[in-house]
């Protein structure tokens, strides 16, 4: 199995996520030729990795890309997503596939009854199962993330007063029930009291602006402002992560920085929290006893029985009172935050 092609279509952290695969396949199948299919938006994050010969993309559909997969002829492939576009590759293409299992079951059943079947296993070490079948294993290596050499921000472009350090505070994430509310970012901000860069997407700008009114000088609003692998550059210069259970977090983890996450809707059972390079191993929270942390630390609101009430999350709190996380407590954000500064 020399010539191999892995399919991820979406979306930012879960193509980080599988970046121990890609590395893994590299350097332990001899003379492995890696392959990387994925959507058109989401190819420079596999484009800069030097494990990756070549990328291929689409903009929606698999079809688009078939013809150029065929003549690649390749050895096999490792389905990383298992939907309907990655079985109509597979159907396509005729060759040997190692398919990732999404345990979408037992996802549902700790949504709809509370009830946690999820294995004791982060996502990464799943989808590494995928290939132990190749002899691969797990080098203990962590996440990988690689920028540009354009696109790295140098600290000189931000004002004086963050140059010599700042946390970056991910204030972004794809849906509203997943993210902290303006009024209490603030809060906890003004009792930090020290340089915050404000990190997310264009859809993050005016969330940003409210907060960068409030604080004034001592927020840099990056929101918008920089592409993904320039706003990687500013996670990898923070001193330390603040985030959401959004992809920002898995690049920070890739770096190695400490992370404090803080959790809504989502729950960490699903088996998607920060995941480090072993080397990096401290200690596990008590309901994930075999997690992988480095310096990290979870902030979430335990013991409310509609949580989680998705394993995505929505536009609104469907129960309308959004007490996962309303409820977070300052105080223990911000003492998590100071135990994990520098």
């Amino acid at each position: 199995m020399k010539k191999i092609l892995i399919i991820r279509f979406s979306s930012i952290g879960d193509i980080v996520l599988t970046s121990p695969v890609i590395r893994c396949l590299k350097k332990q199948v001899k003379d492995a030729e890696v392959h990387f299919l994925t959507k058109k938006v989401f190819g420079g994050i596999v484009q800069s990795n030097p494990y990756v010969d070549k990328v291929h993309m689409i903009d929606k559909k698999a079809g688009e890309v078939l013809p150029e997969l065929k003549k690649e002829k390749f050895d096999c492939i490792i389905d990383l997503h298992h939907n309907l576009r990655t079985l109509q590759v597979k159907q396509a293409l005729k060759r040997p596939a190692f398919t990732f299992r999404k345990l979408n079951v037992k996802k549902w059943i700790l949504v709809r009854f509370k009830q946690n079947l999820m294995p004791e296993v982060h996502i990464v070490d799943r989808f590494l199962d995928t290939v132990k079948e190749l002899g691969v294993e797990n080098d203990g290596m962590g996440l990988d993330y690689f920028i540009p050499p354009g696109d790295e921000v140098r600290l000189s472009e931000l004002p004086l007063s963050f140059r010599s350090g700042y946390l970056g505070f991910v204030i972004g994430a794809a849906h509203a029930t997943k993210r902290l509310e303006v009024g209490k970012i603030i809060s906890v901000l003004k009792k930090l009291n020290r340089p915050v860069v404000l990190l997310g997407g264009k859809e993050d700008s005016d969330r940003a602006c409210v907060i960068e009114s409030a604080l004034g000088a001592m927020v840099y609003n990056a929101c918008g402002k920089y592409n993904l692998n320039q706003s990687a550059s500013l996670v990898r210069q923070a001193g330390e992560i603040v985030t959401h259970d959004t992809g920002l977090m898995h690049i920070a983890a890739a770096f190695g920085k400490p992370i404090v996450s803080v959790w809504g809707n989502t729950v960490p059972g699903f088996g998607m929290y920060p995941y480090s390079a072993i080397s990096d191993l401290k200690s596990a929270i008590s309901d994930l006893p075999l997690a992988i942390r480095g310096k990290n630390e979870i902030v979430q609101v335990e013991g409310l029985s509609c949580r989680p009430c998705s394993k995505i999350g929505f536009k609104k709190c469907p129960k309308g009172h959004f007490k996962c996380m309303r409820n977070i407590s300052e105080d223990e954000l911000i003492s998590k935050i100071k135990l994990l500064a520098p």
